[in-house]
């Protein structure tokens, strides 16, 4: 027996239409590259965190250009003989330039391992000096404010955007699987209706005595 011609809706008449299939699509996708680039670029910026290329020593007097919103830290290379108690850094400069505590950090190398010293606060834009001093040989470094630790928080934005996007990607899909089905129903109970055979006439009235 032939299925009905009722039976058979094409695709294309179903609401809500298959481009939300698309939408769903483009929007993980979207959200993926979005939350790789993010990761690669704060990966990036932890590597470079630190500029080791630039050290400095005991008694050396660096100049740095920082604006107010920069974000720059004094590092100390650790050695086999550990942190000096008496190493300390002092900032001269336009204004009233501080030297603030850090959080807790580290910064690896292929072989060797920096750690935070001060956080560098600067109220004004211009040329500031950094000496370091301690009963030493100790090695200092300017860098970014974080390491590695900071690195792991921040990579959990890179993670999340993937997530959030694929969530949303996955709901409408869902929403339109089921939207698309349930006007399929309709559409097909109400073709049925159309077709079923109508009521049997009235009955012929009785022949007159």
């Amino acid at each position: 027996m032939q299925p009905s011609p009722s039976s058979c809706i094409p695709p294309n008449e179903l609401r809500p239409g298959r481009h939300w299939y698309a939408t769903a699509v483009a929007i993980t996708v979207v959200s993926v590259l979005l939350g790789t680039a993010i990761g690669m670029h704060r990966f990036k910026d932890a590597i470079d965190a630190v500029d080791v290329r630039n050290q400095f020593a005991d008694g050396d007097t660096v100049t740095l250009r920082l604006d107010p919103e920069d974000e720059k830290a004094i590092w100390r290379k650790d050695d086999e003989f550990g942190a000096s108690s008496d190493e300390a850094c002092g900032i001269t400069g336009p204004g009233d330039p501080r030297l603030t505590g850090p959080g807790i950090d580290v910064f690896l190398t292929r072989d060797e391992t920096w750690n935070p010293m001060y956080d560098i606060e600067v109220s004004r834009a211009g040329d500031y000096k950094v000496t370091c001093t301690s009963q030493g040989p100790s090695r200092y470094a300017i860098g970014d404010r974080g390491g590695l630790v900071a690195l792991g928080g921040r990579l959990m934005v890179a993670i999340l955007v993937p997530m959030f996007g694929i969530g949303i990607g996955v709901v409408i899909a869902l929403v339109t699987a089921l939207r698309r089905r349930g006007h399929r129903g309709r559409s097909l109970a109400g073709r049925r209706g159309s077709d079923a055979p109508g009521t049997a006439g009235a009955s012929r009235p009785g022949a007159q005595g």
